[in-house]
């Protein structure tokens, strides 16, 4: 009974001690975000974002719990001691042309040493690629902006690209401590036209089949960004429902732009019914005006005749009226297409480009593609051509895909630029800012960084006529099957004379009616 008392003050000093302690504020953070942008095309574009931030080094700390940041990409950091990472999986390919500079995460700079960049041309991507991707959201798709992430929605669109950006960001100025971010980005572009039942109108519900009812309960901040830059509440060609509470202006890509914010952790924003179904409707058809041409775009092609020998070109446009600025080119062409490096060519404007920069590496058979990178500089309102020639190589019949004569892609081209800047950008809160304005390193208020890539290429290689193996195979299969049959047959098979027989029970029978009638027997 004596032991029994110490005990039990035991347990209420620890009970008290619990209870009277601050508990440790939460070092993870989680926000979320969708953006939603009329393109000029007519078509709408979603871009959802999902930050997870933790004031932990994962490298340098021994962790044995995790609360929002996913423990599989945790360990990783960790075992392999990873720098930085950053995986896409795209379906389609945005068309900058005509629905303007894409919204993308710009990758700081690491050491070439440990630099690894890899990319597959063609992938399908489907459903089995965005279930893992939304389990590792704190919320999974249970509630918050994920449950909009419908899969029979996003695939059935002219554009999708879903990515994981891993990286560490620094707490102070001297970066003695980092935290660990990690961010997940879905685009998806939906054709207004054709989802909206021959409108341009467009809705949440209509685009995904959802509605938002509630933020995600460990998100410390949920918001919704509609573009409203084109027109203001005062133009009468357009509504916008419900009407928003707050707006946002912000320099973004180089120019001025306006959204209308609603945030879903304000009461006031969901309405009594639970949902928030936000709409664009057209009062009158817009005016046809031709689309604003973004100042850097690039397309690429393949040209030649034949299947031996080919050309790769890639077209480079600079449309400002009268500032030139520097490119940087990375092209990684695969092993079976040997490059002819002493035909490369760069012109704008009638005249040779020298390249102020240029590193390549060629490809070995079957181990490493070829690796060319140049700096040019593009005069303003030009188009300057990069073409190189090429041969096709011959594979081995076993290293052909099961389509063979459907080709092989080429992955596309990577352009980085600092483009000029129309509107001057002032220096922001990384912290308090929107997430998408975050993506956009600025090294000055004239100019803004891009990232941008061209179309992949689909090119033929000599392909040797599969029929005929098999054609082949069944030719000499029928001949030995038939010779080697009737020779088998005759070696194995036994031979013997057989006597006549005497007859049997119907000849006996016949007999004795022959004799009955007095005829002779048989």
């Amino acid at each position: 009974m004596a032991a029994a008392v110490p005990l039990f003050l035991l347990v209420l000093l620890l009970l008290g001690s619990g209870g009277w302690s601050q508990a440790e504020p939460p070092r993870d953070s989680l926000r979320e975000e969708l953006v939603i942008t009329p393109l000029p095309s007519g078509d709408v574009a979603a871009t959802f974002q999902f930050r997870t931030r933790w004031d932990l080094d994962l490298q340098r700390e021994k962790v044995s719990h995790y609360r929002l940041f996913p423990k599989a990409l945790g360990q990783l950091i960790s075992k392999y001691s990873l720098r930085e990472l950053h995986l896409s999986l795209t379906q389609g390919f945005w068309r900058t042309r005509y629905w303007g500079t894409p919204f993308m995460q710009a990758p700081s700079g690491t050491d070439h040493y440990f630099l690894r960049y890899a990319v597959l041309p063609r992938e399908v991507v489907c459903t089995e690629n965005l279930t893992p991707w939304k389990k590792l959201l704190p919320c999974s798709s249970k509630a918050g902006l994920s449950v909009l992430l419908k899969a029979d929605r996003l695939f059935h669109t002219s554009y999708h690209s879903q990515a994981v950006h891993i990286r560490p960001v620094c707490r102070n100025a001297r970066c003695t401590s980092v935290s660990w971010e990690l961010r997940q980005t879905l685009s998806v572009v939906f054709d207004a036209f054709v989802t909206g039942q021959g409108k341009k109108d467009w809705s949440l519900f209509r685009m995904f089949s959802r509605t938002l009812t509630e933020p995600c309960p460990l998100a410390s901040e949920s918001r919704v960004y509609v573009d409203i830059t084109s027109y203001s509440q005062d133009n009468e060609t357009l509504e916008v429902y419900p009407p928003p509470l707050a707006t946002y202006q912000d320099v973004i890509l180089g120019t001025r732009r306006t959204y209308a914010v609603y945030d879903l952790l304000d009461s006031a924003v969901i309405n009594n019914s639970r949902s928030l179904n936000l709409q664009l409707k057209w009062k009158r058809p817009p005016e046809s005006e031709a689309p604003p041409v973004p100042f850097l775009h690039a397309q690429r092609y393949v040209s030649g005749y034949g299947l031996q020998n080919g050309e790769l070109s890639t077209l480079l446009y600079n449309t400002h009226p009268y500032r030139a600025f520097p490119v940087l080119l990375l092209d990684t062409v695969p092993w079976y297409l040997r490059l002819y490096v002493h035909t490369l060519t760069i012109t704008s404007k009638g005249k040779e480009n020298k390249p102020s920069y240029i590193h390549y590496q060629p490809a070995q058979d079957r181990l490493q593609p070829h690796l060319l990178e140049m700096l040019i500089q593009l005069p303003a309102s030009s188009v300057t051509k990069v073409s190189i020639h090429f041969e096709r190589a011959l594979l081995k019949w076993t290293e052909y895909t099961p389509d063979p004569n459907h080709g092989f892609y080429v992955s596309p081209s990577v352009l980085s630029a600092l483009v000029p800047s129309v509107v001057a950008a002032k220096p922001v809160d990384w912290d308090e800012s929107p997430l998408f304005n975050t993506l956009f390193p600025v090294s000055d208020s004239s100019s803004h960084f891009v990232r941008l890539y061209t179309e992949p290429l689909l090119v033929n290689l000599p392909t040797p006529d599969f029929s005929m193996p098999y054609n082949v195979i069944c030719l000499t299969c029928t001949v030995v099957a038939v010779c080697y049959g009737s020779f088998y047959n005759l070696l194995t098979r036994t031979f013997r004379i057989e006597e006549p027989r005497t007859g049997g029970l119907a000849k006996r029978l016949a007999n004795l009616l022959r004799r009955a009638r007095g005829v002779p027997p048989l």
